[in-house]
C-alpha cells in the first residue's frame, strides 16, 4: 500500500519512531470518553477521529485516512493520506501503521457505534491484533477486546454484563473463572451463543483458550483502567 510505503520513509527521516508503550487510535464512530491518552500512549487519528481529539484539545502523533470523512485537512506534518477506493478501513489503516511502528498494545475509540458494518469491522481487527499483541475497542456502554491462544484477566472491581464469543469456527480448551457461570475446557462455536450474557460477581475473574480466537464483550462504567 502506498500508505505503509509513505510511513515507511517518515520513519526513516526520524519523524516517526516507537517511543511509546501503546498506540492509541481514535476514529470516527461514538467517542467513548473512557481514556484520557497520556505519556505512554502514541496517538493516531483515524479520518474524522480527529476532530474527537481536537475538541478535547489533544494532538495526535499521526493522521491517517482517505478525508472522506473530515471535510477539512488538518494542519499537521504526519498526515498519511490513502485513495479513497482502498482495501483498508481508516481504522484499519491506523492498526496497520501502529504495527509497522512495533506497538502491539492497543486501545481504540471511536470505533463503534454509527454503522453497523463498520462497527463489525472494527471487532474483526482485534482478531487480528491478537495475533500480535492486544486489543480493546472502547465503548460508551461496552468494550471489545480479542485473545488467541492466552488468557484475559478481569479484577474484582467489574461488574455488569460480560459475554464470549468463538472468533473461529472453533475455539477449544475454553475455560472462564470467577464468573457467575464457569465453564472448563469446552469448545464455543461461532454458530452457537454460549457464551453470551455471563455476569461479574465481585471475584477475580479469568477468560482463557488453548486453541483459537475468543471475542470478549464486556460493560464498563466510568473511566478504563488498563495496563
Amino acid at each position: 500500500m502506498r500508505m505503509s510505503a509513505d510511513c515507511d520513509k517518515m520513519r526513516k527521516k526520524g519523524r516517526i519512531e516507537k517511543v511509546k508503550n501503546r498506540c492509541f487510535i481514535v476514529g470516527a464512530g461514538d467517542y467513548s470518553d473512557l481514556w484520557i491518552p497520556g505519556k505512554d500512549d502514541f496517538v493516531i487519528a483515524a479520518d474524522a477521529g480527529y476532530s474527537h481529539l481536537a475538541l478535547r484539545g489533544i494532538i495526535p502523533e499521526l493522521i491517517v485516512g482517505d478525508f472522506d470523512s473530515l471535510s477539512v485537512l488538518p494542519e499537521h506534518d504526519r498526515i498519511l493520506r490513502s485513495p479513497t477506493q482502498k482495501d483498508y478501513t481508516d481504522m484499519a489503516l491506523a492498526v496497520k501503521e501502529g504495527l509497522a511502528l512495533g506497538y502491539t498494545s492497543f486501545l481504540l475509540d471511536g470505533g463503534l457505534g454509527g454503522r453497523l458494518d463498520h462497527s463489525f469491522a472494527n471487532i474483526q481487527l482485534l482478531a487480528n491484533i491478537s495475533q500480535y499483541g492486544t486489543g480493546i475497542l472502547l465503548g460508551r456502554d461496552f468494550c471489545v477486546t480479542a485473545v488467541k491462544n492466552g488468557c484475559v484477566n478481569f479484577s474484582s472491581c467489574e461488574s455488569g454484563y460480560i459475554s464470549v464469543f468463538s472468533a473461529d469456527e472453533e475455539a477449544r480448551g475454553v475455560s472462564i473463572k470467577g464468573l457467575r457461570y464457569p465453564l472448563r475446557d469446552a469448545v464455543l462455536k461461532n454458530d452457537f451463543s454460549l457464551g453470551v450474557s455471563n455476569e461479574f460477581v465481585g471475584k477475580p475473574a479469568t477468560v482463557c483458550v488453548s486453541e483459537g480466537t475468543l471475542i470478549i464483550m464486556w460493560e464498563v462504567f466510568g473511566k478504563l483502567t488498563t495496563s
